[in-house]
């Protein structure tokens, strides 16, 4: 589910509060339903809740179904929607979902899936029917399904994008990328761009010299956006990029720019078949020049070649 991380960490930080909780986790959808099997939602003691279920229309259902059960300490499983003998909560797609309610979670557990996923690992998370959590580091990532008496449920690392720039589209795209939910890291050689994200809880840090970075550091879950408008900055950085595992990497700039840049790594000893990851020009909406438009453009790549690269892992 897109979000786990915000949700284990929701979960944790109650727990460490002195809070009671429950996780709640779709465990099988009957016809239709915006959201799929895996799927949790989290609601501590006083009403508060992460995460959803449906578009919003079985959400306070869920929460009053959790409370109760946080009261009486014993795991249930129910069925909202078609087939539940809750006659009065109704799905507008005509489905149903099964959905496991596990009060108080071992919070050992709650925090091992954080700090999991916080370390960019993906976990799997088995809740059993009596409310046990165990989890597991998956040696290979086969969806969220039941085996045996537990339901297991899969998770991976959000989206992280990490933007090397300097101009309005390192901002734009950084604040619009941290409301779409991903992990964002900016680096720039641009003091004020830096002091302005960093004041708004997005981490950034300055680039110095054109050479590499110690935060450049990437994993299969994490975008490299370039957006230097002075290309000499790039072409190390890049490089640095290429040599490490990445969802995308990409710089701006038109074809004659790509094929410049292409050439300059050449020149730097970067072999074709590195080369051919780098994307350029970058975006879905081609030849864009306001940045508000551009850093969507970027997004929306980067976003369905996240989804399309966890969907190859189910």
């Amino acid at each position: 589910m897109k979000g786990a991380t915000s949700l284990f960490r929701f979960l944790d930080d109650a727990a460490a509060r002195g809070e009671r909780s429950a996780l709640v986790t779709i465990t099988d959808v009957i016809g239709q339903s915006s959201r799929a099997p895996g799927t949790h939602m989290a609601v501590t003691e006083n009403g508060d809740y992460h995460g959803s279920l449906s578009g919003g229309c079985v959400e306070a259902a869920v929460v009053g179904e959790a409370l109760r059960i946080m009261a009486s300490g014993v795991t249930e499983w129910l069925r909202l929607g078609v087939g539940s003998p809750y006659i009065d909560i109704r799905l507008p797609c005509g489905g149903g979902l099964d959905l496991l309610i596990v009060p108080d979670p071992a919070r050992g557990s709650i925090a091992t899936v954080r700090h999991m996923l916080e370390d960019r690992e993906p976990v799997a998370l088995a809740i059993s029917r009596d409310g046990a959590l165990a989890v597991e580091r998956p040696t290979s990532i086969t969806g969220c399904r039941w085996r045996g008496k537990a339901f297991v449920a899969h998770h991976h690392p959000d989206l992280r994008l990490m933007i090397l720039g300097h101009g309005a589209e390192t901002e734009v795209l950084a604040r619009l990328a941290l409301g779409y939910g991903a992990e964002v890291m900016v680096l720039s050689p641009d003091p004020d761009i830096v002091a302005r994200l960093a004041g708004s809880d997005i981490a950034a840090a300055l680039l110095k010299t054109p050479a590499r970075s110690d935060h450049l550091r990437t994993d299969a879950y994490t975008a490299v956006v370039m957006l230097f408008h002075d290309h000499d900055w790039e072409l190390d950085l890049i490089g640095q990029a290429l040599e490490q595992e990445a969802l995308f990497i990409g710089a701006m700039g038109s074809r004659a720019t790509q094929a410049r840049r292409l050439d300059g790594l050449r020149v730097r000893g970067v072999p074709d078949d590195m080369l051919a990851r780098l994307t350029g020009p970058i975006g879905l909406i081609p030849a864009t020049r306001d940045p508000n438009t551009l850093a969507l453009s970027v997004l929306s790549e980067i976003a369905a070649l996240y989804q399309s690269y966890i969907v190859t892992l189910q």
